[in-house]
C-alpha cells in the first residue's frame, strides 16, 4: 500500500503543470512560433520547465506507487511523458520545438484527462478508506 494523500498531491501538482501549459499554449498555432519572437522562447521555456515537472512527478508517482498505479491507466505513454523529461533536462540546447508543439497539442489534452480520472479514483478510494 501506498500514501494515497502523497500520491494525490502529486497528481494535482501534475495537472496545475498541465493546466499551465495548456495557458502557456494557448497563443502558439505553429511551431515556428515559439522560436520567432522573445516571447515565444520564453512561452517554450516556461513550457518545458513545466514538463520537466511533471516527468520528475510521474517518476514520484512510480517510486511511491511501485510502478503500480500507472500501469492502471495505459492510454497514456507514461515512458515516454517521463523520458520528455530526461530529453529536455539532459540536452535542452537541442531542443526541438516541433516536438514540444506535437506534445502539447496531442498529448497534454489526454494526459490531463487522465491525471483528473486518477485524482477522481483516487479520492474515492480514500473516502471509501475512512
Amino acid at each position: 500500500m501506498y500514501d494515497y494523500e502523497l500520491v494525490l498531491g502529486i497528481l494535482q501538482q501534475i495537472r496545475i503543470a498541465g493546466k499551465r501549459i495548456e495557458r502557456r499554449f494557448s497563443e502558439i498555432s505553429a511551431a515556428d512560433d515559439f522560436l520567432d519572437t522573445d516571447d515565444g522562447l520564453d512561452r517554450l521555456d516556461a513550457i518545458c520547465m513545466m514538463l520537466i515537472a511533471i516527468g520528475e512527478g510521474l517518476k514520484q508517482l512510480d517510486k511511491l506507487t511501485d510502478s503500480e498505479l500507472l500501469l492502471k491507466y495505459p492510454e497514456v505513454d507514461w515512458k515516454g511523458a517521463k523520458g520528455v523529461r530526461d530529453v529536455i533536462s539532459h540536452h535542452y540546447f537541442d531542443l526541438n520545438a516541433e516536438a514540444v508543439f506535437t506534445i502539447c497539442q496531442e498529448r497534454i489534452p489526454g494526459l490531463l484527462d487522465t491525471i483528473s480520472r486518477m485524482i477522481s479514483d483516487l479520492a474515492k478510494h480514500g473516502n471509501s478508506a475512512d
